[in-house]
């Protein structure tokens, strides 16, 4: 549920940073009828189920298939080679308008390489998470061992979601206003510290506002999901076949309640939990608390290999050594650019991916023996990616903040992050200040949460797969997603496992059954399960490049 790529999954460190407060305060930007409210609703199904039909007549036109874009070389700007192709998708801002105010929506194809003969089974769209994050290179898997079979049957889709990248970019401030940092972070938040970023965030908030004006309503995951069907048709394709990766696997979950006639296969990779209930002021709070969980398997791994890097035999030893170096960096940031907050976030990704584990303990390990670079090389803020950081954060903040209702008085929050950092302390504060521009987001009348699961009909068979000890979307949520989806969701778990994103190179297992499923449409079942998938080797502070890291899928967020 939290932003957390930028291209080729280098993680932007600036997402991480506190907010920063705009100057200029706007007024509540005004919505049209709530999206709750049938009237409102009914005008903008119908605006989606027209537009879909003019998507698909064009692509008849065209031919059908994947002729139903104008797929051409794609812009030097989308860094992408030239066997990749790009087009636009225009799509209304507003589909209670369908004929009003059009955005364009950027698109990504690499056609079926037919290898082996393969029949070409349509095209396979894919959508990495955030919401946020941009899938324009979801393409370049078909270069990515194991991947072939699956190249060679689909065309290999990617998109950049409403407000993502070049797809009506939103901003909720001037990227170059943004705090250089170091960012200091205290451990325990004072009641004044708490008062400057809760007018940090509304300061943002209003920012959104101002930069965004009257289109920031429109911004949810209903719209994600509209925009989905209305692609779905301009590819030629009666039915969607997708893979959603976190915050993908709830965009799919309510394009198949509202869109189930137009299913044909889903793989939803570590589940966010759809129940509306959670959705998504709770989510974050379980988050916080699947977080301290990897950060404790980080830990332990690191213990396990204190022959390698000497920070201790225990996680308590090991969590001692990194508040060593927390009140170093507290007290001189780390050449002048890692302060704590930088820290904390560089140390996050543990929690997200292991194949990073060896690089921060090596980092850890060489700040203590008295050189930083290590640490400031993983940890600084890249200014080059400053402003896709920018805008990668406003289209998390903005969507989740427009989906659902989230607690207005400050005291529920003070409250109930007060009581989970006793037990999970690395990471509550710091989602609580990411998510708290949603106590006064500044648009009247927010939707209520997609009731997943209430489709009409029966949906063909699904496949969810998830980490047992995945943090970022805890594995309840994949339960609960199963059970919504019905009697034809299949569920896969590696067991015993925490990285953030299971399928496309890290288990062979998993990998084999998202193969077969997406080629033959079989499930292996209602639940199975898959061994986990090989810890990282450590890594000597004297062969930090040693063994080229197995290629996968860009990072899931």
């Amino acid at each position: 549920m939290r932003t957390r790529t930028a291209r080729h999954g280098s993680v932007a460190a600036a997402l991480f940073l506190a907010l920063c407060a705009p100057t200029a305060v706007a007024a509540p930007v005004p919505r049209t009828p709530d999206t709750a409210d049938t009237g409102a609703a009914d005008a903008e199904s119908a605006g989606a189920a027209l537009v879909a039909r003019r998507a698909a007549l064009a692509a008849a036109s065209r031919g059908g298939g994947a002729a139903g874009l104008d797929f051409r070389a794609c812009p030097a700007v989308e860094d992408l080679p030239s066997r990749v192709r790009c087009a636009t998708l225009r799509v209304p801002l507003d589909y209670a308008r369908p004929d009003g105010p059009q955005i364009s929506l950027t698109v990504s194809r690499a056609a079926a390489t037919g290898a082996g003969g393969a029949a070409r089974q349509g095209a396979l769209v894919q959508n990495p998470g955030g919401p946020g994050a941009s899938g324009m290179y979801f393409p370049l898997v078909a270069d990515v061992p194991g991947w072939e079979r699956i190249a060679a049957a689909y065309d290999l889709v990617g998109y950049a979601p409403r407000g993502v990248g070049r797809s009506a970019p939103l901003s909720c401030t001037d990227p170059a206003a943004r705090p250089k940092g170091p960012v200091q972070e205290p451990v325990h938040p004072s009641p004044a510290y708490k008062a400057e970023r809760l007018a940090q965030a509304r300061a943002y908030a209003n920012g959104c506002a101002h930069r965004t004006g009257a289109a920031l309503p429109y911004y949810t995951t209903l719209n994600n999901a509209r925009d989905l069907h209305v692609l779905r048709a301009a590819l030629g394709e009666e039915k969607l076949t997708f893979m959603g990766a976190s915050y993908g696997t709830y965009l799919a979950a309510v394009y198949a309640t509202l869109y189930p006639g137009h299913v044909r296969r889903m793989v939803l990779d570590s589940a966010v939990d759809p129940d509306p209930r959670r959705v998504w002021y709770r989510n974050n709070l379980d988050q916080a608390r699947g977080f301290e969980g990897r950060w404790h398997d980080f830990r332990a791994w690191v213990a396990r290999h204190h022959g390698t890097y000497g920070l201790g035999t225990t996680p308590a030893a090991v969590q001692a050594a990194y508040e060593r170096v927390r009140d170093a960096v507290a007290r001189t940031p780390a050449d002048g650019a890692v302060g704590t907050g930088e820290l904390r976030a560089a140390f996050l990704q543990a929690a997200y991916y292991d194949d990073v584990w060896p690089d921060r303990a090596a980092a850890l390990a060489a700040f203590l023996l008295g050189d930083p670079s290590l640490l400031a090389a993983q940890a600084a803020p890249d200014p080059a990616a400053a402003a896709e950081a920018e805008n990668a954060t406003a289209v998390y903040t903005a969507v989740l903040c427009n989906d659902a209702p989230w607690p207005a008085d400050w005291s529920t929050w003070d409250r109930d992050n007060s009581e989970l950092a006793r037990t999970a302390p690395f990471e509550t504060w710091a989602n609580a200040f990411l998510n708290l521009p949603c106590a006064s987001w500044p648009v009247r009348g927010r939707q209520s949460p997609v009731a997943v699961g209430a489709q009409p009909e029966r949906l063909p068979r699904t496949l969810v797969v998830a980490a047992e000890r995945d943090g970022a979307t805890p594995y309840p949520g994949a339960l609960e997603l199963q059970r919504r989806l019905g009697a034809g969701a299949s569920l896969v778990t590696e067991t015993g496992a925490g990285s953030h994103g299971v399928v496309g190179g890290r288990n062979n297992c998993v990998d084999r059954h998202v193969e077969r499923y997406l080629l033959t449409g079989a499930t292996p079942g209602w639940r199975v399960t898959c061994a986990p998938h090989p810890e990282p080797a450590p890594v000597s502070l004297d062969d930090r490049a040693a063994g080229a890291r197995r290629a996968l899928l860009p990072p899931v967020v």
